[in-house]
This record gives structure tokens, sequence and C-alpha cells, in this order.
């Protein structure tokens, strides 16, 4: 018995009979045969393909909130992905779940993510005349987009609790529909910090009934909503939280909607951002020539809109900007050359 059989048999052993086993995934895409001396089940395989793409390691210029923030300790994608996926793992373990497929989903899930945050979503609807949303791009990254348009042919329940973790689509897996509940209980409490950092908010502000049932600290509160998800799981026989924790952070999370997803200070620079990808949209999509060479073969089968979203949205906040002032800014002035 090689080490992967063995820890998938050990998934049996241990894991709740509801659990999503990593033998009995519905498969790839493309069938993969494992190699005898692969240690890692399916899952796990999924998380390191999905760590060592190229999407990933864009995570860390994208911004999360706030648009080119001055500070070290402002969260991106890069950060709130790793947040998402130690609360998952938290909360799979305690519940005896797939912790790999719960890791691999949230390392996943925010990887079609535009530049500039909800501004890039904005401006891609805009510019191609019908919804762009992250989750699905997200899906098509990994099918299609990373690996010189190979995609990283993932599992099934992976790629479904990637497409599931917002939206009218649930999970399948209750690990997927950890990640969808990680996900929520993850940005609504860092982006209280980075608020505060960027001196919008204090933690006085925030409603007295989330104070006092999710508590008055970041820490408090995480702990709060992952030790009450297990608790009522566990009692529900569902991925759920309790009556009253549910509400706090549904309420919480309309505070922030509020107080800060729409502040104008947090905002400020949306207007901007949202021109500026709209602007290199209607360049590229007049002069593909100027688009990258892996881009090119893309054209003929996918069509223009398609080629030059993909190639925008996979775009940091950085490259983005330097991509627009190399093209509309005239060189002597262009202060960042």
């Amino acid at each position: 018995m090689t080490i992967r059989e063995e820890l998938e048999k050990l998934e049996h052993e241990q894991l709740d009979k509801r659990a999503a086993f990593a033998d009995e995934t519905k498969g790839r895409l493309h069938p993969e045969e494992a190699k005898v001396e692969d240690v890692r089940t399916a899952y796990q395989r999924d998380t390191d393909k999905i760590v060592h793409s190229k999407a990933f390691r864009r995570l860390m210029h994208k911004t999360q909130v706030f648009l080119s923030p001055e500070g070290d300790h402002y969260r991106t994608r890069m950060t709130h992905t790793l947040e998402v996926a130690r609360i998952a793992r938290t909360i799979a373990k305690a519940l005896d779940l797939n912790e790999d497929l719960a890791e691999a989903v949230a390392m996943g899930h925010d990887l079609g993510h535009t530049p500039f945050g909800h501004a890039g979503e904005v401006a891609l609807s805009e510019a191609m005349g019908q919804p762009f949303r992250h989750n699905e791009q997200s899906l098509r990254v990994v099918d299609v987009l990373e690996n010189g348009g190979e995609g990283l042919n993932l599992t099934y329940e992976v790629r479904m609790g990637i497409l599931g973790h917002t939206g009218p689509r649930i999970p399948e897996t209750m690990e997927g529909q950890i990640v969808r509940w990680a996900d929520r209980m993850a940005y609504v409490n860092h982006d209280i910090d980075d608020a505060i950092r960027a001196g919008i908010l204090q933690n006085s502000d925030i409603p007295k009934f989330v104070l006092k049932t999710l508590g008055a600290t970041h820490s408090a509160r995480i702990n709060t909503l992952v030790c009450d998800m297990i608790t009522a799981s566990r009692e529900a026989g569902a991925i759920t939280l309790s009556g009253h924790v549910e509400k706090a952070l549904q309420e919480l999370r309309e505070f922030m909607f509020e107080r800060v997803y729409r502040n104008p200070v947090a905002k400020g620079e949306e207007t901007k951002a949202k021109e500026m990808l709209k602007r290199l949209y209607d360049y590229y999509y007049r002069n593909p020539q100027a688009l990258p060479s892996d881009f090119q073969p893309q054209m003929s089968l996918e069509g223009m809109e398609r080629t030059v979203c993909d190639y925008i949205a996979g775009m940091t906040d950085n490259y983005a900007v330097d991509k627009y002032t190399e093209i509309f800014i005239p060189s002597g002035w262009n202060v960042r050359g």
C-alpha cells in the first residue's frame, strides 16, 4: 500500500461519513492517473496546483478593499485567501470533515478577482455589457487560463466549491459550504481592521448587538463565529450558525457595506480605476496585436471580448497602472518610468 493509499484509508477511518473522501472524487475534467510515488491525495494535489499557479502569486498584488493603501499591513487578496483557508481548515477539522478539500477550495476561491477589487468587476461588466462575476472567473482561471491554456485540471469538488463560494449556487460538499461561510467571516472582520487603520471607522462604531454577540476584538469575533459554527453544525447535521450569531454576522455585514464598502474615502479612487480599466479594455479591443503572445491563440477560439477581458482581469493593480501609463501617458510626464 502506497502512502497516498494509506492516507485515503485513514480518511475513511477518521472522517465523518458525510465528508468528501479523496478517493471518491467525481474526477477531473481530463483523466489524470495518480503516480505510484505520489504521497498526496487528490485534494492535496489540487492545493499544490493552485499554490504554484501564476494566478495565485498575483493575489499578493491585488486590492482587497482600499485602493493603493499607504502602509504594509492592509489586506490583499493573498492575505484574505490565507485567512479564509485557516478558518475553513479549523472548522472542517472540528467537524471531522476533509480539511484538504476545504483548503483547496479556499486557496482557489478568489483567483478570478480583477485589479482594483469591486471597481474592476464593475468596469469589466460595463465594458462587456454583461455581468462579470469573480467566482465564475475563478473557475475559468483553473479550468482554462492557467498552465498555458490547459488549466489546472482540478477535481470536481474543488471546482464546484470555487464556483459556489458566493452567488446562488451552493456547493454540494460540506467542505465547500464551510469555505462559503469562512469567506464572509474573514472579510467582514479583517476589513474592520483596515477601515480603522484608514481612519474611517472606530471599534466603538460597530453596532452594540454585534459587539455583545460576537465580541469587541477581531480575534474574539472570529473565535465566536468559528466555535458557534462547529457547535451549531454538530447539532443540526448541516453547516450552519446559530440564529442569533448568524443575525449578528448579517448585521455586521450590512454595517460594513454602509460605513466602509460604500464609503467615499475607501472608494474615492474607484471612478479613476474604473475609467482606467475601461480605457485599457477599449485599447486592446482595437489593438489586438498589443496583447501578449500567449493570448493571441485565444482570440480565434473565443473572440476578442473574452480574450481582452481575461487579460485585464488577470492584471495586478500595479501592472494595470503601468500598462495605462505606458499606453496613455506621454513619456515626458511619466513619473513612474
